[in-house]
């Protein structure tokens, strides 16, 4: 049996993460009162209890009673009572983001501003987070990104990491993505953009791909940043970091950082990491220049 307690900021999606966990055959309480949770937890770990997967969703709404928590937690453990604490996240820019754009009160906003709001219940969260047994940070997080990481926690039982990494190409001339953690540049591999036949191609396209990792460097650069990855990822855990973004980019962000971004997405993929991949800028000439979209 799987006893998931749902919690974290207001707005980082746990309303969201309640109803696809619903979806996926869970029966789910929202804001069910701290002292009955203990109870409920002997109630579904009883021999012959029909609930076999439970999510219960526990957040700053709780009051001061959220305080009393941690000690539930404690005599849950001492009970032998599994459970899974699943903690919702997102910077605080996105929250007073969501919070503006869906024009809602923040519930310790209060009369005051939204951030303030935030920072207080990121204080009164913090034991959550430090005991969670999941922290998934939505901040560029789709919808469908979202469902993604739950079923591959909730429903296929596979390990998650903690992390959720951004592959992003993009092109220089077009400015450095603001959100960047660590950002490569490929413009010193040859640029297919000076060969007419391989010009309105992108990075996505057999052709181009050939072309950037028939040459050495391109490969060697490649294998470098995996290791680099293999190095990076593991210690940015440990200091509790829980999203990461990696952008490279070449001058248009339509071909070389296009290839090198989707073989790095690949080798993430490869070692189990949660990761997308984004081309910001891959369009953006043809749109600029009037040439054809593929």
């Amino acid at each position: 049996m799987r006893f998931v307690i749902v919690s974290g900021m207001s707005g980082a999606g746990k309303s969201t993460t309640l109803k696809m966990l619903e979806d996926a055959g869970y029966f789910c309480v929202d804001n069910l009162p701290i002292q009955f949770i203990t109870t409920f937890a002997r109630t579904a770990h009883e021999e012959g209890s029909e609930l076999k997967r439970i999510a219960v969703g526990v957040d700053i709404r709780s009051g001061k009673d959220l305080e009393y928590l941690e000690d539930n937690l404690v005599q849950m453990r001492r009970e032998q009572l599994d459970y899974e604490l699943l903690y919702l996240d997102a910077s605080d820019e996105v929250l007073v983001r969501r919070y503006k754009e869906t024009r809602r009160r923040h519930p310790l906003a209060m009369d005051s501003r939204i951030e303030n709001g935030i920072l207080l219940e990121r204080e009164k969260t913090a034991f959550l987070k430090r005991a969670a047994t999941y922290i998934l940070d939505t901040s560029t997080m789709l919808t469908r990104e979202l469902k993604v990481e739950l079923d591959k926690i909730f429903v296929e039982e596979q390990q998650y990491r903690n992390i959720y990494i951004t592959v992003l190409s993009f092109g220089f001339k077009y400015g450095i993505p603001t959100d960047s953690d660590l950002v490569f540049d490929v413009r010193f591999l040859p640029n297919p953009y000076y060969i007419a036949e391989l010009k309105y191609l992108t990075g996505n396209d057999e052709p181009i791909r050939e072309f950037v990792m028939k040459y050495e460097e391109a490969n060697h650069f490649l294998t470098k940043l995996v290791e680099l990855m293999d190095f990076l990822i593991p210690n940015y855990q440990k200091e509790g970091k829980y999203q990461l973004v990696v952008s490279i980019g070449c001058t248009g962000g339509k071909h070389r950082s296009v290839t090198l971004a989707n073989a790095l997405y690949n080798a993430l993929r490869e070692r189990g990491y949660s990761v997308k991949i984004e081309h910001r800028d891959i369009e953006k000439d043809a749109r600029i220049k009037g040439e054809p979209i593929k």
